[in-house]
């Protein structure tokens, strides 16, 4: 039976850090570090995401403001928001709640928030420093799942490392981080032939294909450390990409899902909020 990687506790212990070192910081500057999340249009989905997401930043004293637009928002009206929004000196962080409606070029509208409130880590500048192993803002998932790996003491370096995805939300930006670790790192996809014969290499398996239950028991090596970044919605139930039941008694370690990386996803937004406002607020004060 493999150890269970407990984000949802992990979480709990980050935030509540957070909080306490947020009231210090509000002390001192006088100022509560500001989310503004931009949500366009009314998919179930964002809306619940956007919900958790306003929920974490009242846990530990952020000032969160959520800006629902119309669906049928033109390209220029999102483009003249987010700008007001980058000169607004009292919002730290911005988020653009993907995805966004077909009509408009999501790629250029997050490339607009400027990369000091940058907090999904998204845009170009933040990609390319990490890329070079700079301080930037990296995206909440990959760091989330570093963070889980540090409090379990998983040493990675060495390690095979497989990746199932090549987002440039987790898939490209976990790749980058593990091989900051030392970590010899293969990123599989949906061109990748013989996936099976890969993946039961790896001693780190890391599953970001929003699949339902697409790693079984066959893909897994025994004693490898398995981290589910999946979420698909099946007849209105939620499923991660790995089928935990049968993948659990080979794994060493693995995430649940619910209650692995999802959680610690929204922690280190919350986290890389806190970066913003100091980068912003600490350099004008200091």
């Amino acid at each position: 039976m493999s150890i269970l990687l407990d984000g949802t506790k992990l979480a709990k212990k980050i935030r509540e850090s957070l909080k306490e070192k947020t009231q210090e910081l509000i002390e001192k500057y006088k100022i509560k570090p500001h989310l503004a999340v931009v949500l366009v249009g009314d998919d179930p989905a964002s809306q619940t995401y956007v919900k958790f997401k306003e929920r974490a930043c009242n846990q530990v004293g952020f000032t969160s403001t959520i800006i629902n637009k119309s669906e049928n928002i033109s390209e220029n009206e999102l483009i003249d928001l987010i700008k007001q929004l980058n000169e607004d000196i009292d919002i730290h962080g911005i988020l653009i709640q993907l995805p966004l409606p077909k009509h408009i070029d999501a790629e250029k509208v997050v490339n607009l928030v400027t990369p000091k409130k940058d907090v999904d880590g998204f845009h170009n500048e933040n990609v390319a420093k990490l890329c070079k192993n700079q301080d930037a803002l990296v995206p909440c998932t990959p760091l989330g799942i570093t963070r889980i790996l540090d409090e379990y003491d998983i040493d990675v370096q060495g390690k095979h490392c497989v990746i199932i995805g090549r987002s440039l939300i987790v898939g490209k930006p976990m790749a980058q981080l593990m091989l900051q670790r030392n970590a010899t790192v293969t990123i599989c996809h949906s061109k990748t032939n013989n996936i099976k014969e890969i993946t039961k290499q790896a001693d780190i398996l890391i599953a970001a294909v929003g699949r339902a239950n697409m790693v079984d028991e066959s893909y897994v090596k025994d004693g490898a450390v398995v981290i589910d970044v999946g979420v698909s919605r099946v007849n209105d139930k939620l499923y991660g990409d790995v089928l935990f039941e049968k993948v659990k008694d080979i794994a060493a370690y693995i995430t649940p899902m619910p209650g692995g990386v999802g959680p610690m996803t929204i922690a280190c937004l919350l986290e890389n909020t806190l970066k913003c406002y100091l980068n912003l607020v600490g350099n004008i004060n200091d």
